[in-house]
Formats: structure tokens, sequence, C-alpha cells
């Protein structure tokens, strides 16, 4: 079984503390993962607030260079991968498929120029916005104004769409939500966000958004973090599984997949301390009688499909 999990900040942690991609004590290393089998993990290069916007684009090369760094001195045992095939021969090779995502557009800083040069770099996933807005659209800390995507984020989604890119719609306002499906040719993700109607957090998707993801063909990334989870600060696998099946109920079992968001935050739920633990959700999964067709597509075939379908 091959596992995708659609987000993580581990490069920019090991950063912050002078640690190392090969063993540490983050959420993800690379002995970890290893461990866990066939594993494609997606690497985010996040724009802190406070790089932006003069210093955004150089943060965002900074964070892409360690991530090089990394992976070149752990080349016989991980691999940037581009495109499906390049997964494929990766999980052959038994090295970690690793992908290269940005999260926050402030990193493209009004340039559809520096997109292409980002593409050229190995970056196949953006997530538009963070919280706030930027030059493509409004996050959901800023939906309040009631806006989208600005004329130069339609030209992003367009080249995107262009280029083979996967647009992540984590963080976005409603408003702009709507626009990019309005805009896009291909199917999208969600790489990190869960039902609103389990939690009522802003940075959850309500049930129309969900049904919308699954007319798009694109897939949603349950995400780790107790206060999107439920309502408190603390969580446990069940409600791991509470979302899992409620968007299933409503999309059904090929629009859901794991999107962790390990080293990102706060806390994680009781039970799961890192990568380690990933296969407790399978096996709960399992005991509810879920089919092993269905534990797998949540695992990662779902998100494999929309990988080869855009990139």
């Amino acid at each position: 079984m091959i596992t995708v999990d659609a987000h993580c900040d581990t490069i920019t942690k090991i950063m912050e503390k002078g640690a190392e991609l090969r063993k540490n004590s983050c959420h993800i290393d690379i002995e970890r993962l290893k461990a866990r089998g066939s594993y494609v993990q997606f690497f985010a290069a996040f724009i802190d607030p406070a790089y932006c916007q003069a210093y955004a684009l150089k943060r965002a090369l900074q964070i892409i260079d360690e991530f090089y760094r990394q992976t070149e001195v752990n080349k016989d045992d991980i691999m940037l991968c581009c495109n499906y095939n390049d997964i494929d021969k990766a999980v052959k090779a038994n090295k970690i498929a690793a992908v290269l995502s940005i999260e926050g557009g402030e990193a493209l800083q009004g340039d559809l120029g520096v997109l292409r040069m980002l593409y050229k770099l190995g970056v196949r996933s953006i997530c538009l916005t963070w919280n706030f807005r930027n030059e493509i659209a409004d996050g959901v800390k800023d939906e309040v104004s009631g806006g989208g995507l600005t004329p130069f984020g339609r030209e992003v989604i367009k080249e995107m769409n262009r280029l083979g890119m996967l647009i992540d719609l984590s963080h976005i306002s409603k408003t702009g939500f709507w626009d990019v499906l309005e805009c896009t040719t291909s199917p999208v993700i969600v790489s990190h966000s869960n039902a609103q109607r389990l939690c009522a957090h802003k940075r959850n998707l309500t049930d129309k958004q969900i049904m919308a993801i699954k007319d798009n063909g694109g897939v949603i990334g349950i995400n780790l973090y107790p206060e999107f989870l439920n309502n408190s600060k603390t969580a446990s696998i069940k409600d791991i599984i509470n979302h899992i099946e409620y968007i299933s109920s409503l999309a059904g079992p090929d629009h859901i997949g794991l999107g962790a968001d390990f080293d990102g935050i706060e806390s994680l739920p009781a039970g799961i301390n890192g990568v380690q633990d990933i296969e407790k959700i399978f096996n709960e999964l399992a005991k509810l009688n879920y089919s092993s067709e269905n534990i797998e597509k949540f695992a990662g075939k779902n998100f494999l499909r929309v990988i080869q379908n855009v990139l």
C-alpha cells in the first residue's frame, strides 16, 4: 500500500531547529518514513507572514534550497518527484517520493515568470494563500471583505493548469474557493482541511464545498490538528475517523486522503506522535470493516489519481 501525505512543514521546522531530515525529534524524518514502506510526502515551503511582502520569494528559495540539500545528502533514500512516473520509480527503488510544494502564493510576488521558474525548480503544488490576502486571492482570515481571486490570481490558475501543477485550496477564502473552481480546467486538492459540519473552524470545508470538490474530481486531505478535528484543544484517532466517515458519506470514498500537517501544528491527537503512528488510522478503519480497497484509496490512491491526472 502506498501512503500519500499531501502536507507537512518539516523542512521549515528542521531549518528552525538546526536539525537534519535523516533523524530528528520532529514529526517526520527519513528513518521513520522509510520504516512505513512506500511513502509519498509533500514538503511545503511555508511563507510565514513575517517574510511578506518584500522577502516572500527569498524565503521560498531558502526553504527550497534546504529541501535540495537534504535530499542530496540522503539521495539513496529520498527522491524529488515531479510527476507520477517519478513516484513510480521512487517506490520501485525503495525511496521516499518527495513532492515539493509552496504554502502561500506570496512567493510569486505578483509575477507569472516566478511561477514558471518555481516550476523549473521542481515545485508541483501551490497553496494559493495562507490565512491572509495576497496578490492571488483572500485567505480565510480576510474573507470578511468578500474578496476572491484577483485578475492576477485568475492568470495564475490558467498558468498552473497549463504547466500541470496542483492547485491547493486549503486556507483560501470561500469566495476565492468558488472562483478557482469556476476557472480551473483540472482537479484541485485541499491538502489539509476537514469538515466544518463536525468542527466549526473557518479553515474547514462546508458540505457544499466538499460536494464541489467531488464534482471537480479533487481530493481533500484530512488535517490532524485537534482544533480542526473538534471544538476543543484535544482530539483522538476517533475524531480523525469521524471526519473520514462524514466526508465519505457526502462525497464517497474517492475524494479523501491524508494531509497531516505534521510539523506545522502545535499538537496532535492522542496516540499520534508523528509519522510512525499513521498506520493506526488505517488499522482503525479496518476494525470498522472498511474494505482494503477503500483504505488504500484514503491512504494514497486518491491523491495518486489526481497526481497522475494533473502532473
